[in-house]
């Protein structure tokens, strides 16, 4: 049994907690927030899990939602400019995705985490704390995202691309949305993805909620650019007018849509920007301390727009968990720290930093090819939706002109 202590109680920490609790690890949670705080708080994110993540919270026993949030079974996407359609497509996914309100999850999982013997220290943790719980514990792990506690943890230059954000993000928390009436529906209750050309993005995803059955609606927009009006972070009222005014104007085939749309809570809305961001996994937080790792969005953040968080999240989670428990009675020193997170690297984070950077554009001329081809060819809309649900995919055929080309204009013998 190893004394482990986890900073940060959001998705990855929360699931590697648990699942190192479940294996006969002695782990403390240092979480900011207790769970009646996270659930009256305003929400956390926008997020979506697709199929393979789904299944790894199922294999950790921790897929409490499954039956109760709505089943994502397909994309619809719209391109639009200058408020008409000028393409879409829909595509059914092989494994329904779904998403769960994070504060509902989180409260719920830090109380299981308790109600299983666990040790939750409720606090705020500075940078400066991180040394001394790196001395009182054989691993310390930090999960708290992309707040101070990054800072610990130096840029990656090589891997960052970015400087600034973006796209400046909104998201609301409605219930009363309706769909358009001419939408097709091959798979059911379809996440609804519309791209505004030059300006951004529009993505509706059914969710559930503190009190029931929602859909979330995110704008991702580029900086400057028409949809970008939510700087001053307004309220959940405010969000959903502003956001009827620009639907009008450049999604107008949902503008019926959100006729009856309400905001489910006071908190239901956020406002932010993050910038694209690749960190390296350990921390030396001196005074004689251990070194410290990071994980998950701490190290890797990624704009939301291709919906990777929660499940770059899940998969970190699965992969620390199964590695600690590997390591036995060895110290828990940086090379190990340093292959863990290669480890995690290569199968997952590389993945998602590719495919995200790649979709926030301007999109090249072989991913334009693919969209038009979805549009007029099932299996390549199919690709296109799996591709989401495992971003490897993303270099086996849309990283290059030539692999591009190569699964839709492949060479007749």
């Amino acid at each position: 049994m190893r004394d482990v202590a986890i900073v940060g109680a959001g998705q990855a920490g929360l699931q590697l907690a648990l699942q190192l609790q479940s294996a006969g690890q002695r782990v403390t949670v240092v979480a900011e927030r207790t769970p009646d705080q996270v659930r009256a708080g305003r929400v956390l994110s926008s997020q979506a899990m697709f199929g393979p993540a789904r299944e790894l919270e199922r294999a950790a026993g921790l897929a409490l939602w499954d039956g109760q949030a709505p089943d994502t079974r397909g994309l619809h996407v719209v391109v639009g400019a200058e408020g008409k359609a000028v393409l879409s497509f829909d595509a059914a996914v092989r494994a329904p995705a779904h998403s769960v309100d994070q504060r509902l999850k989180t409260a719920a999982w830090l109380e299981l985490f308790e109600e299983r013997g666990g040790r939750v220290e409720y606090r705020r943790v500075e940078p400066a704390d991180v040394a001394g719980l790196a001395r009182q514990n054989e691993l310390t792990v930090v999960a708290a995202g992309r707040g101070a506690l990054a800072s610990l943890f130096a840029r990656d230059a090589a891997r960052s691309r970015f400087d600034a954000p973006q796209r400046h993000l909104s998201c609301v928390y409605l219930h009363g949305v309706g769909a358009p009436e001419d939408l097709p529906d091959p798979a059911g209750d379809p996440a609804r993805i519309h791209v505004v050309a030059g300006a951004g993005e529009l993505v509706l995803q059914p969710a559930l909620t503190l009190s029931g059955p929602c859909v979330i609606l995110l704008w991702e927009a580029i900086p400057g650019g028409p949809l970008d009006v939510f700087g001053d972070d307004p309220d959940p009222a405010q969000t959903l007018a502003r956001t009827r005014e620009l639907v009008r104007r450049h999604v107008p085939w949902e503008w019926q849509a959100l006729a009856d749309a309400e905001p489910t809570d006071g908190g239901a809305s956020l406002a932010g920007a993050v910038t694209p961001t690749v960190r390296h996994p350990v921390a030396r937080p001196g005074g004689g301390a251990r070194p410290v790792l990071g994980m998950a969005d701490t190290l890797v953040v990624n704009d939301p727009i291709t919906a990777q968080g929660a499940n770059n999240a899940t998969r970190c989670a699965a992969l620390y968990a199964a590695a600690v428990s590997a390591h036995g009675e060895r110290p828990f020193d940086e090379p190990w720290m340093q292959a863990l997170f290669t480890a995690y690297w290569e199968q997952a984070a590389r993945h998602t930093v590719e495919f995200t950077t790649t979709m926030l554009g301007p999109l090249p001329d072989h991913v334009q090819w693919a969209f038009a081809e979805a549009a007029a060819r099932p299996q390549v809309a199919s690709r296109l939706a799996e591709t989401y649900a495992d971003p490897a995919d993303f270099a086996r055929w849309l990283a290059t002109p030539e692999a591009t080309a190569a699964y839709l204009a492949p060479p007749q013998d």
